[in-house]
């Protein structure tokens, strides 16, 4: 049954995990980077893979023979080296295949990272099934919108904002990479 409270909170927790506002000096750098970010394709595939881990989560995971846990940690490494590109102003991330960067890293670990994908089956054992879709669609939704916005973001902030907020964003976003890490990592030994 649908809850207005439960998938405003829902909707809430997924977007401070997912922090596509946060991402936007990921997103701009990106877009520097290989010339064109498709929106609507980043945001299309992010939904796939948030609401096809929602109902595929333990076949995805035991058909690889990893854990939550495992799965948790390598997502906190993938952002822990996002976070160095944005602090140390170095890259990390080429693909010289392809001209935008919209699958990889904007819809997975960007928006449907191992934060976002451990929050959602966190959240899917202790809620109502339907209303963390809503939450799910409303998060890409906003995603969608920031992405498409992010043009219009980078000449309102300059190349000087953009640098602050890329550096600020840069040691938040190793903050959670840390988090993230250490939160699963002790888990991983565990007899």
């Amino acid at each position: 049954m649908f809850s207005l409270k439960e998938i405003v909170t829902r909707t809430m927790v997924l977007f401070a995990v997912i922090d596509i506002v946060g991402s936007i000096p990921i997103v701009i750098g990106l877009r520097q980077k290989v010339g064109h970010i498709q929106s609507e394709k980043a945001s299309l595939v992010a939904g796939l893979i948030m609401i096809g881990f929602f109902f595929l989560v333990e076949q995805i995971l035991s058909l690889f023979g990893i854990d939550v846990n495992s799965f948790a940690v390598a997502g906190g490494l993938i952002i822990f080296f996002l976070a160095l590109e944005m602090i140390f102003s170095i890259q990390l991330y080429k693909d010289d295949s392809s001209k935008t960067a919209s699958i990889v890293p904007i819809a997975f670990p960007i928006i449907a990272g191992a934060g976002t994908l451990t929050s959602i089956l966190s959240l899917r054992s202790e809620y109502d099934l339907a209303n963390l879709i809503v939450a799910i669609v409303v998060n890409i939704i906003i995603a969608y919108i920031v992405l498409i916005s992010s043009k219009r973001i980078e000449r309102v902030l300059g190349p000087s904002g953009i640098g602050v907020i890329r550096k600020i964003f840069g040691v938040v976003l190793m903050a959670i990479a840390v988090n993230l890490f250490a939160g699963n990592v002790q888990q991983l030994f565990v007899l």
